[in-house]
């Protein structure tokens, strides 16, 4: 999760500093340092690298230098998080292996209906060391080893905070609800404000320029939400910031918002249409199951070995080849004609026609419906919602107050 760095870097990529090297006390030559970490340097380079690679995460083909630039507050702050991270997991004698790392690389190239070796490749094309995708993984492994082992078992989950949940969740369906998707870039001060601001804006240039919202949510989202991919759900106007009510009150048909200013940060808000309490829309949780390279095949036989959903995900993980996902609470009308006839024809449990998705071919299993059109969570699910949100808190905090504590000399600062 990203937080925007105070440091001035309009002219992070054009500048003429990026390309005069600095002499390193033993007198060899060495890029110039953009920020000092605990000791531990982060160059220009290493910017350009990560700006790139999140550019590549959102779908760009070709990041141009003004995207870079656009983007080159975000780049900084995750490697200067990343430092914080590695740093941290030092000290607690974390260790990550090769093994992690690949398998981490695999799934974010299956994802993008790649192989390692092709998504490996599109970075090189791209003028990517895939080693900075590599630390990148370290870190978020280490430091999710990190959170999960001093914090994971002392969060306790009570049957009154799932029924207090509930409650909230019966009253606010009694009203007009939106389905919601957020990403939030927190900022700490103005100045980091306006370079989310800009942030922002090349984030909803890509998406609008197909980047999937919920790996934009996952890899730039400092919100509690940013594990589920940005998923608010449905909720009342009443349980949101103003700003961003204001907003969504304003957006007559899905899509995505401009950014949304409020006190700690900027918001992109990707609106996907409401709910009247008179309304009775049929339901569907679905798990799609996709295959990585593009073989029917292979994926009529990972169907015919999967009879079900829970069968779908266990499939897949593993077989690096294939990725399944969930799809929870689909109104039937958003899947379009087509969609919706091949859903409506199969019962639980059973899967679609092999379908194009993408590059690549996957099939949809239908794992319940329901009618009525109620979507309130089971207790089983708001209990995981709550730990998941708990535990994200709990690492934005770890992570600023490593922030605070830490040594960090910017270029400019």
């Amino acid at each position: 999760m990203i937080r925007f760095a105070a440091a001035a870097l309009a002219l992070v990529i054009t500048s003429p500093a990026l390309t005069t090297p600095v002499q390193a006390q033993e007198g060899e030559t060495i890029e110039g340092i953009v920020a000092i970490v605990n000791d531990q340097p982060i160059s220009y380079s290493d910017v350009r690298e990560r700006a790139s690679l999140l550019l590549l995460t959102l779908g760009a083909q070709r990041p141009t230098p003004e995207q870079q630039q656009q983007i080159a507050s975000q780049a900084l702050d995750e490697l200067i998080d990343e430092k914080l991270q590695l740093q941290e997991a030092a000290e607690y004698e974390i260790e990550v292996s090769e093994e992690d790392i690949n398998g981490a690389i695999t799934d974010m190239a299956r994802q993008s209906g790649l192989n390692r070796e092709g998504l490996i490749g599109v970075l090189r094309q791209s003028g990517v060391d895939p080693q900075s995708l590599e630390a990148q993984m370290r870190a978020e492994i280490a430091w999710r080893r990190i959170m999960g082992g001093l914090y994971g078992s002392r969060i306790r989950i009570s049957a009154n905070q799932i029924d207090e949940r509930l409650k909230r969740l019966q009253a606010a369906s009694q009203e007009t609800q939106y389905r919601l998707g957020e990403i939030f870039l927190y900022t700490a001060n103005e100045e980091e404000k306006q370079q989310a601001l800009q942030g922002a804006g090349t984030i909803i240039e890509q998406l609008k320029a197909g980047a999937p919202f919920e790996v934009a949510a996952q890899r730039f989202s400092s919100a509690p939400t940013s594990a589920a991919g940005g998923d608010m759900g449905l909720v009342a106007l009443d349980d949101i910031d103003p700003a961003i009510a204001e907003v969504v009150r304003g957006m007559s048909e899905p899509g995505l918002s401009e950014p949304i200013e409020v006190e700690n940060g900027v918001y992109i808000i990707d609106y996907r249409g409401r709910r009247d309490p008179s309304e009775s829309v049929p339901v569907v949780n679905m798990v799609r199951l996709a295959v990585g390279n593009g073989s029917e095949d292979d994926l009529l036989a990972a169907t015919a070995a999967a009879e079900d959903c829970e069968g779908a995900i266990e499939i897949a993980e593993n077989d690096p080849n294939l990725n399944a996902s969930n799809l929870d609470d689909v109104k039937l009308d958003d899947l379009g004609p087509e969609g919706r006839s091949m859903i409506e024809t199969i019962d639980v449990g059973q899967h679609t026609d092999v379908m194009a998705m993408g590059d690549s071919l996957g099939v949809m299993y239908l794992c319940s419906r329901d009618e009525s059109g109620s979507t309130l969570p089971s207790r089983d699910d708001i209990e995981n919602q709550l730990y998941t949100r708990q535990l994200g808190m709990i690492s934005q905090r770890e992570l600023r107050d490593l922030r605070r504590e830490a040594t960090i000399i910017q270029r400019g600062s």
